[in-house]
């Protein structure tokens, strides 16, 4: 049985792609390292969401030490218009150096359900790290089962984000929108 280390990103968007990959007859290990999300409150939930999913599921993850937000930060600091490249890549590089370290047989991440991410600069990404850490990247379109996750979610009882993760999508998320003035 090949052994895939599946980056997860919360507990709802993992709700699709364990069961997925275990039909197809991987042994699924989830791995947690966000430094990107904000604030540490919204980091928590998601962790304890996964933390409730993995219990309900026996699915055994790995969850990074370190929160680094700081990190993150750095990395899009005045590439703002560019920082979903940057988050990919961290994220999924080191989903691929503990890939490499683990002797795990492929990578993948639950970022590929969400039909608001970035799929191609994901895959682009992803590819990228397989090769520079020698592991292979395990692609499958997840996409098919987003509307699933919230079911999934739901009927788990699963924290629910309302935004990607970042500071800025928190911003875009909840940033009032500008109504025009109906008299200009």
């Amino acid at each position: 049985m090949n052994k895939v280390l599946l980056h997860i990103c919360c507990g709802p968007c993992a709700t699709y792609p364990v069961p997925f990959l275990q039909d197809k007859g991987y042994q699924v290990t989830g791995f947690f390292s966000n430094p990107n999300i904000h604030p540490y409150s919204e980091y928590a939930k998601r962790k304890e969401g996964l933390e409730k999913f993995a219990e309900l599921t026996d699915l055994k993850v790995i969850y990074e030490p370190d929160y680094d937000p700081l990190g993150y930060f750095q990395n899009v600091s005045f590439r703002e218009s560019n920082r979903c490249f940057y988050c990919y890549t961290m994220r999924l590089e080191q989903t691929a150096r503990y890939a490499r370290k683990g002797k795990f047989d492929y990578f993948t991440s639950t970022l590929l359900v969400s039909k608001y991410q970035k799929h191609d600069m994901i895959i682009q990404v992803a590819e990228t790290m397989a090769a520079k850490y020698q592991v292979p990247f395990l692609y499958f379109d997840f996409r098919e089962g987003f509307r699933e996750t919230a079911v999934r979610a739901k009927e788990m009882g699963l924290y629910r984000q309302q935004y990607c993760g970042c500071l800025y999508s928190e911003v875009e998320r909840y940033k009032p929108k500008i109504k025009k003035n109906l008299y200009e």
